[in-house]
Formats: C-alpha cells, structure tokens, sequence
C-alpha cells in the first residue's frame, strides 16, 4: 500500500508541476492580464506627429475620456519624425502588454509603398482596435482664382498646362495623393509643392503663391468659413455638418477622388484579446456620445467605430489604393 500511495503521490505532483508550467506560461503570454485587473497603471499613448495637428487631437480626445473609463492615467507621447515612421517603429517593439498604444493616420498605411527602408508591417506587427474618426480632403483655391466647382478647375488647368501649382501638407499624406490622383485622373500639368503641415499649404494658397491646395478639412474649415480661401469640393460622398453648403466631388458629377484622412487606434501584435475588446468596447462607447461626436464635426471630423475585422479591410484597401497612386506618380523616399 506504501508502494501505491507513494506513486498516487508521485503522479499528483508532476500534475502540478505541468500544470504549474503551463499557467506561468499562459501568464507570460498575457502581461496584461498576469498581474490582475486591466488597467492598474498608466497607459502610453504614442502619436506619431507633432502635438497640435489632426492626430494629436484626436489622440488627447481618446485618452481623456478612456482615462475617465478606464480609472487610470493615458498619457500622450509625441513622437515625430521620419513621416510617422520614428513613432510607429517605437510602437512595434513594445512590450504587448496593453500599455502601449498607437493613434495611427492613413500614412500608417501608405508609407510601406513610399520608403524604400521601412520597419514595421501595418498588419503583421500591429493588432487593430478601431478607427475613431475620418476627415475628408478637401480642395480649395485662392478667391482670384476663376474656377467655381471641379469641373471648372479641370478645363482651367487643361486650358493652362504648367501654370498653376497646387499646396499639399506633407509627401505621402493623403491630401498629397488625391492631389496627384487629380492630375492622373483627368491627365493634368500641375506643379506640386510640398509644405511641412497644413496650415503652412493653407497659408500659401492664402496668399495666392500655390493657387490650389488639398489639404484635410479640419485645418481648412476655418479659412473656407471666412472666405480667405474658396471651398471647391469635398472629396467625399455625403456632405459634412460643419460645412453644410459645400458640395461633394460626386455631387459635381467627379466620381472616384474620394479621400479621406483616417484616424485610428492600434496595439503592438500579440496584445491579449481581452485587452482589445476592452479598449474596442470603450471607443464604441466614447463615439456613441453626443457631445463627442458635436466635437468631432465642429472640427471637420466624421465619428467612426468600426471593429477590429473592419479596421483590418480597411487598412488593405487603403493600401492597394494608394500604392497604385504612389507607384504612377513616382513618388519615393529614402
């Protein structure tokens, strides 16, 4: 009977050790979850672009109401450089624990097609969460110029081969690209000029030296309320409630331009479901609110709050677009 109890005892005891083996290494897996109840420390919300612009405000919004939620700080870290690049590389290698976070914009999407030397994959090394909100572009031209809608400006730059320049905000965004789409599209000579943020392309279609400019609308909006540039076109399909008498490029009768600058929240690759579906849940939340979404449009932004499948297509979508966009016009950088 020794004998037996002593086996009995032998094989109870290698069940817990495999079994002890196998938690720890279901809670290394899930760092987020190991150490109790998620949150219970400070959260790192990196934006890829200086403060101030559309993906910094967007970023603050989320992190002020999720700290509300959540019962625990989100603190934005602005990492700029390399167009996005720097910040969502810093992003990639951290720890998937739940306590990094990364507001992406569509260059997050787009810049694998334009650098030659690029280290992270949009989808491989980052787990989607939701999109927040979407801005559409918009075109806009100084007040001398003649043109009063799309198809005005396209027989006006047909008419003038090389003469008129058109502003974008920065190489890659997607004001740049449905400015370069315009010339593919209808076959245009126009001059492009890059400028290191929006409201510097604003400024110099402003002061008439680049008569054209695309840029996103929150940057626009206000300069198109007052008349210091004239609105041509949404590059949407429906029209937006902060500028309710601007006609979309489809309702000019000019399909296929539509382009929108996409605002999102991602986690590095392997982050644990629960932590998604909490942060998931929460944007869905946030974006149901009224107030929230008053906010969003009287600064020029479309509320989204998609799942993390939807983020997904999207993020392939967008990238086939704009990498035939990209490869047409030629456009690289080192």
């Amino acid at each position: 009977m020794r004998a037996g109890s002593a086996r009995a005892r032998a094989a109870v005891l290698r069940a817990v050790f495999v079994f002890a083996i196998l938690v720890g290494a279901a809670s290394a897996r899930s760092p987020a979850l190991a150490a109790g109840p998620y949150p219970d420390h400070k959260i790192r919300m990196i934006v890829p672009f200086a403060a101030g612009g559309p993906t910094d405000v967007i970023g603050r919004m989320v992190a002020e109401r999720l700290s509300e939620v959540f019962g625990q700080q989100i603190y934005v870290e602005d990492l700029p450089g390399a167009g996005g690049n720097l910040g969502v590389e810093t992003a990639k290698r951290a720890d998937p624990d739940g306590y990094t976070v990364l507001v992406v914009s569509t260059g997050f999407i787009i810049n694998p097609s334009m650098y030659s030397k690029i280290g992270y994959d949009p989808l491989k090394d980052f787990a989607p969460i939701s999109l927040v909100a979407a801005s559409p572009n918009v075109v806009m031209v100084h007040p001398s110029v003649p043109a009063k809608d799309l198809k005005e400006l396209i027989a006006l730059v047909k008419a003038n081969p090389g003469k008129y320049s058109f502003a974008q905000p920065a190489t890659g965004s997607t004001p740049h690209l449905a400015g370069e789409l315009f010339k593919q599209k209808f076959n245009l000579d126009m001059v492009m000029v890059p400028f290191n943020g929006a409201p510097l392309a604003v400024n110099s279609t402003m002061g008439n030296h680049t008569p054209i400019a695309f840029t996103a609308l929150p940057p626009a909006i206000g300069n198109i309320k007052d008349g210091s540039v004239r609105g041509i076109a949404l590059l949407a399909k429906q029209r937006v409630p902060s500028l309710p008498d601007m006609p979309t490029s489809d309702e000019q009768g000019v399909s296929g331009l539509e382009s929108d600058t996409l605002t999102g929240i991602v986690m590095p690759a392997g982050t644990p479901q629960a932590v998604i579906d909490k942060w998931h849940d929460a944007i869905v939340k946030m974006i149901a609110d009224p107030e929230i979404k008053k906010k969003l449009d009287t600064l020029g932004f479309v509320a989204v709050a998609n799942s993390p499948a939807e983020f997904s297509a999207r993020i392939k979508s967008e990238a086939a677009r704009w990498d035939a966009v990209v490869k047409a016009a030629g456009i690289h950088v080192d």
